[in-house]
């Protein structure tokens, strides 16, 4: 009778290495391959770029592989469990890092039957690293970069966001990244908010700057990076021109915008009830929700409902009460908002709102309430975490200080420290 071979592998960009391993787990009997699902792998890496089916697919075309079947999680232990495997062959750099502890947890569960752990070498000259980096600078085309928030949501804890408002904090968003507990943090996606882009063209935050205009900065974006991204659409305006805005935005391939339940010339919602603002009726926005969603071609697409009740005194039961005709309305999404520091109210409506029979993926804003960690607003029940203004926001004072030593000093050498050489601003952009 043949042994059996357990192999697990992303198989994300099938390159030689990937192709050496499953030979090598030939030679040992007959080999079923645990292709990674989504979720697994972005529990501690990047999204891969292509989703599970696809993969599945390509590694059931493979020579010498009997049997694809899905590994939910980074750990094996229940396809382990459940198959009983003679062997598991996996490459010989999973020692360190990250995988350190699945390497030892899978080479513990072999043992309880008697199966071995068989490591081949590294294919030297092959880096998925150095392939995703090279295929990240071909760019992406607007229906993949669409489709890829959904993706998000439904395979990451949360899904985290950073504001963006010209192609330079593009690029940031695109590439920043830290490496912590042997993982690589980075961000997901982007928000082109009103509020930043309107202040970055020195214009208040009251719908002064039109779409035409907003479109040049989000085009700007598009251009030089491939996350997806999330507009900032304001109140959307009359249901006939947001039948257009959401047309455009879909054609060029952002994932999705967010509208507010306000009506009449737009305040920032930060300024509360210390200004006039007026909040649409339910039935209103209800509306302008199903307008926008028949007005859409496809179905990756997402409209967002901004709730203000909170921001307006109106509480968490009027805030309830319209987050479910929202979502009875179609939309894709809700978002909560709120100006209090200590951030109870957000966390009593995600509360109640997790109870709803119907929901859709939750998104909040903790600006005010920036005490929060990401982990407890998982707990509490969000999806997506939108850091609304931080980059424009550190941008701003730095560059004060800069322009007022200069002042003082009578020349420049003093800011050296706090700028960036010539060199390094020339081969900042590829």
């Amino acid at each position: 009778m043949a042994k059996t071979v357990y192999v697990g592998m992303s198989a994300d960009l099938i390159h030689p290495g990937h192709l050496n391993i499953i030979k090598e787990a030939s030679k040992l009997g007959d080999v079923i391959v645990g292709v990674l699902t989504d979720k697994a792998i972005a529990s501690y890496k990047r999204l891969p770029t292509l989703k599970f089916e696809q993969r599945k697919l390509i590694i059931e075309s493979i020579k010498g592989v009997t049997e694809v079947v899905a590994q939910n999680e980074l750990d094996y232990s229940v396809n382990l469990r459940k198959i009983k495997p003679d062997f598991v062959v996996h490459g010989d750099d999973w020692k360190d890092g990250v995988q350190k502890r699945v390497r030892q947890k899978v080479i513990d569960i072999l043992a309880e039957w008697g199966g071995k752990l068989h490591e081949v070498p590294y294919t030297k000259g092959i880096s998925s690293t150095q392939l995703n980096k090279a295929v990240k600078e071909i760019g992406t085309t607007p229906n993949i970069r669409l489709e890829k928030l959904r993706r998000l949501i439904d395979s990451k804890p949360i899904v985290k966001v950073m504001e963006a408002h010209n192609g330079l904090t593009g690029l940031i968003v695109e590439n920043a990244s830290v490496k912590k507990d042997g993982q690589v943090k980075e961000f997901d996606a982007m928000w082109l908010s009103s509020l930043t882009d309107s202040t970055a063209k020195g214009k208040p935050d009251i719908e002064a700057v039109d779409v035409t205009s907003r479109l040049h900065s989000l085009n700007d974006i598009l251009e030089v990076t491939t996350k997806p991204i999330i507009y900032d659409g304001d109140t959307g305006g009359i249901p006939e021109h947001f039948i257009f805005t959401v047309r455009t935005l879909e054609r060029l391939g952002v994932s999705a915008i967010i509208i507010e339940d306000k009506t009449g010339l737009k305040k920032n919602s930060l300024f509360g009830t210390d200004v006039a603002q007026t909040q649409d009726t339910i039935e209103k926005f209800c509306a302008k929700i199903k307008t926008g969603k028949q007005s859409q071609i496809t179905k990756d697409f997402m409209i967002i409902a901004r709730i203000e009740s909170l921001i307006l005194k109106q509480g968490i039961d009027d805030a309830i009460k319209r987050a479910k005709a929202y979502i009875e309305a179609g939309a894709d999404g809700i978002m909560i908002h709120s100006k209090e520091k200590d951030g109870s109210e957000i966390l009593e409506f995600c509360k109640l709102y997790n109870n709803f029979e119907n929901i859709v993926p939750l998104v909040v804003v903790p600006s005010s309430y920036n005490h929060l960690y990401e982990k407890q607003l998982i707990e509490a029940g969000a999806n997506v975490v939108i850091y609304a203004n931080h980059l424009l926001r550190a941008a701003y004072p730095a560059m004060l200080d800069v322009a007022k030593t200069i002042l003082e000093n009578e020349r420049s050498k003093e800011v050296d420290d706090q700028c960036m050489s010539i060199k390094e601003i020339l081969t900042l952009i590829p």
